[in-house]
């Protein structure tokens, strides 16, 4: 029987690109790509770019994984081959097999249609996927990694950091929000570590492994003017037949990761979350979809808050077709879920993150919308409706309905991800730490306009129903901060500090900043040369600690000069480089990550 293809890439820097001294090779403005389309009498398609070789294996090959040992100078391609069990293609009867392809030549109709018209960068695959964002095949657990310094005692458990990474090259557009997700594992005991990494086995995924290529729409580098449209009906005409069967979620599970009651949870905010268990050995294993026992009927967001005292979590599910467009819903300490309570919206409503305090949820309505009917004029769907005032909802967090919910307008103001936030009840105001991005809609659409995101705080009047916000970085010393955290023992409540990437040269990281809440004072960890990361992790020492900033940041960091990835551990409170873990493989640049200690490894469903 033949078998599918578990990774379309084998990714290594061309000579051309490694011997230029001082010349720039930018992954996000590759000098050169070609593109050589699907055809069986070839065992690989190839793409071709600054930066690197991107090999696409022909779509139904015998599963191999590539793994890449210590690089060195000299050897910046040296990989091992090893051979793995593949997904069985998919068996479909005539009628199945005569309308797949029907619908294959629709669609290969399609993309040549697509290929005489150039790509917005936001969903062009030679910008959005190249360099360190290119995706990698999965690597099994390497113990014993090489290890310069020492690793802090305290550091017992696994950090794990969701990411995407498509396994199947793109046939048309993508966004790097659209790939597979894929968790990186990096295990810790007794001062060693050790290193896997795996996708996590979405119904997507195992159904398109079945097929031997992608065919789930992408919500973002597709599904935008006719083309999209286009691809979505091809995609219900393989409904239709039976060729695909998207009743039991579609989503990616590449953004957010959680551990709650005993699971570790992979979310994207377009599904349920996926369960994923972490083997003894430090390896990753996709238990399945979890409805949470049958509980949980919608979408869930990738950024559910777990609050450190009673031990809950809180989410948010929206929906982008179909009222109530917004639900809020929470989950005790033993699982157990909250009726939904169903916030009114006159439209839907981007909304990536949200937060939490001692007594409520803060709920952001922000100006990044979603209108379908601008696909039938040839847009995206996902839009900034200037008309509308930006506002925060604040709901008392055991609300059974919404009729308390209390709306405060903050106009301009579009926070990605929100930090943290608390109550300061002697102003009767609700203090929110988030970085405001302008142009709203820049992640996801093509602008001119470089993008900022300000770290801010904005101050949410319960008494007056007014808002005030103000940069907590000084105009001279503004940098773009986003992806990080606060110690999540005081998530809910008033901190001191935040982490955060220093997003510069957007996209890339180039470090990350301690960022004093209350005086504005930024102390830069930077990780040098040709280095660059992703999502700070802060690790409390302990939950008892005197200190707030009592702990550890652990990053992913990727050198592109010497083309190889290392985890480094950097004293929070000192911001001195502890330790520095060499991985066995390249890790891509991420999304969001979590740390499990090694206790609570031991309790795992």
């Amino acid at each position: 029987m033949a078998a599918t293809s578990n990774t379309w890439i084998n990714t290594k820097l061309p000579s051309s690109c490694s011997s230029l001294k001082g010349a720039s090779c930018s992954p996000q403005t590759p000098s050169s790509f070609t593109i050589r389309s699907n055809k069986r009498r070839s065992n690989y398609n190839k793409i071709k770019c600054s930066l690197q070789t991107l090999h696409f294996p022909k779509q139904l090959q015998p599963t191999t994984t590539t793994t890449k040992p210590k690089p060195t100078k000299e050897n910046k391609t040296a990989s091992t081959t090893t051979t793995t069990t593949a997904a069985p293609v998919k068996d479909l009867n005539l009628i199945q097999k005569a309308a797949a392809m029907a619908i294959d030549f629709a669609e290969s109709a399609l993309a040549s249609h697509e290929r005489q018209h150039p790509l917005p960068k936001t969903a062009d695959p030679r910008v959005q996927i190249a360099g360190n964002f290119a995706p990698v095949p999965e690597h099994p657990s390497t113990h014993s990694l090489p290890i310069a310094g020492k690793l802090p005692e305290c550091i017992d458990g696994v950090y794990v950091r969701n990411g995407a990474n498509p396994m199947y090259e793109p046939l048309a557009g993508h966004h790097l929000f659209d790939g597979d997700g894929m968790v990186h594992a990096v295990k810790f005991h007794n001062g060693s570590a050790s290193y896997s990494c795996r996708f996590t086995e979405t119904n997507r995924l195992v159904q398109e492994k079945s097929l031997g290529k992608p065919v789930f729409p992408k919500a973002i580098g597709e599904l935008h003017g006719h083309s999209g449209i286009a691809r979505l009906l091809l995609f219900y005409a393989r409904g239709l037949f039976g060729i695909v069967d998207g009743k039991n979620g579609m989503g990616v599970a590449n953004a957010g990761l959680v551990y709650f009651n005993n699971r570790l949870l992979a979310m994207s905010e377009d599904d349920l979350p996926y369960h994923v268990r972490v083997t003894p050995n430090g390896d990753l294993k996709t238990v399945g979809r979890y409805d949470f026992n049958g509980q949980l009927k919608s979408t869930m967001i990738a950024h559910p808050k777990v609050d450190p005292v009673s031990g809950e979590l809180f989410a948010l599910s929206y929906d982008v077709i179909s009222k109530p467009y917004l639900k809020y819903f929470k989950f005790n300490k033993d699982g157990t879920k909250s009726k939904d309570v169903d916030i009114p919206l006159k439209v839907p409503t981007m909304m990536h993150d949200f937060a939490i305090t001692e007594n409520f949820v803060v709920v952001p309505d922000q100006q990044v919308v979603f209108k379908l009917g601008e696909m039938m004029r040839g847009g995206s769907p996902v839009v900034y409706d200037k008309e509308k005032v930006s506002r925060f909802g604040i709901l008392d967090k055991n609300a059974t309905d919404s009729d308390g919910i209390r709306w405060i307008e903050a106009p301009e103001c579009f926070c990605f991800h929100l930090w943290n936030a608390w109550e300061e009840k002697e102003t009767d105001e609700v203090v929110v730490i988030g970085s405001c991005m302008t142009p709203a809609d820049s992640i996801f659409n093509e602008c001119d306009e470089n993008l900022k995101s300000v770290l801010s705080e904005i101050r949410l009047n319960l008494k007056t129903g007014k808002s005030t916000r103000k940069a907590i970085i000084r105009e001279e010393e503004q940098v773009n901060l986003e992806a990080g955290m606060v110690n999540k023992n005081k998530l809910g409540r008033k901190t001191q500090f935040a982490y955060l990437a220093l997003a510069e040269p957007w996209p890339k990281v180039s470090g990350f900043a301690k960022v004093d809440l209350s005086s504005g004072e930024v102390k830069k960890y930077m990780y040098g040369g040709e280095k660059f990361g992703g999502e700070p992790m802060f690790l409390p020492r302990s939950a008892s600690s005197e200190r707030e900033d009592d702990g550890y940041i652990l990053a992913f960091v990727h050198d592109e000069k010497e083309w190889r990835s290392e985890l480094q551990v950097v004293n929070a409170m000192t911001l001195e480089l502890e330790a520095t873990i060499e991985l066995p493989s390249r890790v891509p640049y991420g999304f969001h990550g979590t740390f499990i200690q090694s206790k609570d490894l031991r309790k795992q469903a």
